[in-house]
């Protein structure tokens, strides 16, 4: 292993990693995804509001054309200036604003990702591994438990995000406890990232405090969108933009899994009659990292640069089949940093999972392609659904945020401890 996990002498010592990747010059829209210098960066006027004599609404038909409809799109107009300053005047009415705008889409750029290296963490799976209702939960769990034990806020970047989530994730799963349906392909209809920004404040002993902000652009993407050259071209901006990828498999989909999940479990998916090779995990990630090596302009055989955390998902259907001492069957301590024995551990028995599972190419072929990789296992429901819906003891997530905070520790936003000191 690499990178942050490398061991140190020390007990309870904490670790500061390096940050991967230099603060980028400009500022990548989380929208769509254009890389934007500072001075590029448009204001949209306030407007009017009560007494307040700001610019009327107009039609932005550059937001118009991104969201492919006119709903919401009469906003004040937005204007050029500094983009390097805070705020700027109107040129029409004169009056101050801090409210930035993208210069190619015109979706809105909160001043805190401006201000701060923001990061965009990508999240990619292949069909049936999960996608749509890990986000529900991994957005949940920040907004909630994780979110205190860290010290953190995350607000929704726009209201098409906050609608969304409530409508496609959180009010069927979470408050009707539905599962949430197949996500249907991008070629049927355009469709929206959910754009989250995280922030963390961080309180040094001798500094003051100090925020730091992760951008949290999520796709749901659906399984064929990975596997057709036409529809994955609308995907390619996201994956390219991306300071990570996180990377969720279904283990039920690996040749060997299926022996550790007891025969006849609630829940337990029937064994497909065909598979489907387009689908496969490693050929899902070997295509992403194709767009990845383009990006960066690495030649094939040089590890690329972005962290990669993979997710085997849906973990509770074979934590009965594995060893009580089993590193998966502890949960993680929830002490605001990131223990790294632990971490250690359950990389360690995840990826003797795979080479048992006769998918340890799986681990090879990470380990070839990435400079710093790691291996998790997680459940975003806790337990098998019951038909159509989730399980009577409700949504129950075990370790769902555990790559996220892997990445957060790589971006150095979480420090890293060892309680063994080994």
């Amino acid at each position: 292993m690499t990178g942050p996990l490398a061991r140190v002498p020390g007990a309870g010592s904490r670790q500061r990693p390096a940050r991967p990747r230099a603060s980028r010059k400009g500022v990548t829209c989380p929208y769509c995804f254009a890389s934007v210098a500072p001075q590029r960066i448009l204001f949209r006027c306030r407007g009017q509001s009560g007494r307040r004599q700001g610019c009327a609404p107009v039609l932005d038909e550059e937001l118009a054309a991104y969201t492919g409809s006119t709903a919401g799109a009469s906003l004040p107009p937005v204007f050029s200036a500094s983009g390097r300053a805070g705020r700027a005047d109107c040129p029409d009415c004169g009056l101050p604003t801090g409210n930035r705008a993208c210069p190619e889409c015109h979706n809105p750029l909160p001043s805190a990702y401006c201000d701060s290296p923001g990061r965009i963490v990508a999240l990619v799976g292949a069909k049936n591994a999960g996608k749509s209702t890990y986000i529900a939960v991994l957005l949940h769990e920040l907004m909630n438990r994780v979110g205190t034990e860290l010290d953190a806020s995350l607000v929704a970047c726009d209201d098409r995000t906050i609608e969304r989530y409530k409508r496609d994730f959180a009010r069927p799963l979470l408050e009707e406890r539905r599962l949430l349906p197949t996500t249907a392909s991008a070629a049927t209809g355009p469709r929206e990232p959910l754009v989250y920004l995280l922030t963390r404040t961080r309180k040094g002993r001798f500094s003051r405090p100090r925020n730091d902000s992760l951008a949290l652009v999520l796709f749901d993407t659906a399984g064929e969108d990975l596997r057709s050259r036409e529809v994955t071209d609308l995907h390619l901006r996201y994956l390219e933009a991306a300071d990570a990828i996180i990377f969720l498999i279904d283990p039920l989909e690996l040749p060997g899994a299926r022996s550790g999940v007891r025969d006849g479990a609630p829940g337990t998916p029937a064994v497909p009659h065909s598979r489907d090779p387009d689908g496969e995990p490693l050929n899902v990630i070997a295509r992403v990292t194709e767009t990845l090596r383009q990006r960066h302009g690495t030649r094939p055989g040089v590890p690329l640069p972005v962290p990669v955390a993979v997710a085997l998902t849906k973990i509770d259907m074979l934590r009965p089949g594995l060893l009580e001492q089993s590193a998966l069957h502890r949960s993680r301590s929830g002490q605001g940093v990131l223990d790294l024995d632990d971490r250690d551990a359950v990389h360690e028995q995840v990826r003797a999972l795979l080479h048992e599972w006769q998918a340890g190419q799986l681990d090879t072929y990470l380990g070839q392609q990435f400079a710093d990789h790691a291996l998790f296992g997680l459940s975003a429901l806790g337990a098998a659904p019951e038909g159509e819906r989730v399980g009577a003891g409700g949504v129950r997530p075990y370790r769902a945020e555990d790559p996220l905070l892997w990445l957060l520790h790589r971006f150095g936003m979480l420090d890293g401890v060892r309680p063994g000191g080994a």
